[in-house]
């Protein structure tokens, strides 16, 4: 009797291959990775909408910097609203990116995909991916509600600058 129960317990067990069920395993991790990886790009897509509608408004954070055949991208009385405003920007590998602000109390950050400080120089790019360029108030006394300034970004492809 107790090796008939034993057998009994050992038919209905939910695992009778375990090497099977490293493979179900493997197949569901793959299969959440993958879903994980198409909602980020579905997110980064609605993102990006977003950001290039936020463009053609000078209030609206953050903004998709395209370029169309002119390599120095001037944006003209944007107004800072929030703490920051993102750029996004797509150069190609290679090119070098520098920015400049009329305002002294404005900080200009590469953020993504590597950290760079734009009061240092110019940004070599490394890699064709999403670089988010971050201006934000860094100064010495409270930030105006709508803080006005002009920007310029230069991406370039000559390649005897040197930087960081």
């Amino acid at each position: 009797m107790a090796s008939f129960s034993i057998l009994l317990v050992s038919a209905c067990s939910p695992e009778p291959y375990p090497e099977n069920s490293s493979l179900v395993t493997d197949k569901a991790a793959l299969t959440r990775d993958s879903i994980a990886q198409n909602s980020e790009n579905i997110e980064d897509s609605i993102r990006n909408s977003y950001a290039r509608l936020a463009s053609e408004r000078a209030d609206v954070c953050p903004k998709l910097i395209e370029e169309q055949g002119s390599q120095v991208i001037e944006r003209v009385a944007e107004v800072m609203v929030n703490d920051y405003c993102d750029y996004f920007l797509y150069p190609r590998e290679g090119q070098h990116i520098s920015v400049a602000t009329n305002n002294r109390q404005i900080e200009a950050l590469l953020i993504v995909p590597a950290l760079h400080n734009f009061a240092n120089g110019g940004y070599k790019v490394m890699s064709y991916d999403k670089h988010i360029i971050r201006l934000s108030y860094n100064g010495a006394t409270y930030k105006p509600q709508n803080l006005n300034y002009d920007i310029v970004m230069t991406i370039s492809d000559n390649s005897d600058k040197e930087y960081s």
